[in-house]
C-alpha cells in the first residue's frame, strides 16, 4: 500500500481528500502547515507527497526545496488556476507535476498512479549520451564518471530521448510517454523538466549538446 502525505490547510479540503485517497487503497499522513510539512515527511517517508502552494509557516516552492536536497519521492503540487508564475516556480523547484483546483478524485488517483507506477524494465544496457552514461537497470546515471541525481521522472525523460538520439519528440509525445498523459495537457511540463535535466547534464544548459531543441516541434537527444 503506497504511503501519501497531503500537505494542505484547508481542513475540509485535506479531509476529502484523505477519505477519496483511502477509498482508493493509499495510505495517508498528513501536514497542516509547512511547519510541519518536512518533520512528517522524515518521520513517515511517504511515497508520494501531495503538495499545496500556499501554506502558512513554509510555503509549497521552500518545502519542494527542501524535499529535493534529499529525495527524488514524486510530488505533485495542488494550484489554484490564479497561480501560474507560482505553479512554474513549483515544478522549478523540483516537483513532478500539479493539479489545478477544484479537482476530481478521480483525475487526481490517476495523475498519482502514473507518478507511482514503476519504469517499465527494458533489456540492461548501458546508454551513453556523450559524457553521460544512464544504466538501464539501476536507474544511475553517471556524467564525466561522477554520479548525477535524477528524480525518477527526470530518469524515465532522459531515458526516453537518449533511447532514440536524433529523433525528434514534440511536447505532447513526450507528455503521453513520460508522464502517461492521454489527453491534451500543459505542455510547460515538458519545457521546465528539460530545462532542469539540462542543469544537471549539461556542461552549459544555455549551449546545450545533449538535449537539444528543435524549434517549433520538440526536443531530441543530440548526437554522442
Amino acid at each position: 500500500m503506497s504511503k501519501i502525505l497531503i500537505v494542505e490547510d484547508d481542513d475540509a479540503l485535506r479531509e476529502t481528500l484523505e477519505i477519496g485517497l483511502r477509498s482508493n487503497g493509499f495510505d495517508v499522513c498528513q501536514a497542516a502547515t509547512g511547519t510541519d510539512a518536512i518533520p512528517v515527511f522524515e518521520k513517515n517517508k511517504p511515497d508520494l507527497v501531495l503538495l499545496d502552494l500556499m501554506l502558512p509557516g513554509k510555503n509549497g516552492i521552500e518545502i519542494c526545496h527542501e524535499i529535493r536536497q534529499t529525495s527524488g519521492v514524486p510530488i505533485i503540487m495542488l494550484t489554484a488556476r490564479t497561480d501560474d508564475t507560482d505553479m512554474i516556480r513549483g515544478l522549478e523547484a523540483g516537483a513532478d507535476d500539479y493539479v489545478t483546483k477544484p479537482y476530481k478524485i478521480e483525475v487526481l488517483v490517476s495523475r498519482i498512479k502514473a507518478r507511482l507506477r514503476p519504469i517499465k524494465q527494458v533489456q540492461h544496457t548501458i546508454i551513453k549520451l556523450g559524457p553521460v552514461e544512464l544504466d538501464t537497470l539501476s536507474h544511475e546515471v553517471l556524467k564525466n564518471g561522477k554520479k548525477v541525481a535524477l528524480t525518477p521522472l527526470e530518469f524515465k525523460l532522459l531515458l526516453t530521448l537518449a533511447s532514440h538520439p536524433n529523433e525528434v519528440f514534440s511536447r505532447e509525445m513526450l507528455l503521453e510517454q513520460v508522464w502517461e498523459y492521454t489527453y491534451k495537457a500543459d505542455t510547460r511540463l515538458v519545457n521546465v523538466h528539460v530545462q532542469r535535466l539540462r542543469s544537471k547534464i549539461e556542461e552549459d544548459q544555455e549551449d546545450p549538446k545533449l538535449v537539444l531543441t528543435v524549434r517549433g516541434w520538440g526536443y531530441k537527444a543530440g548526437p554522442e
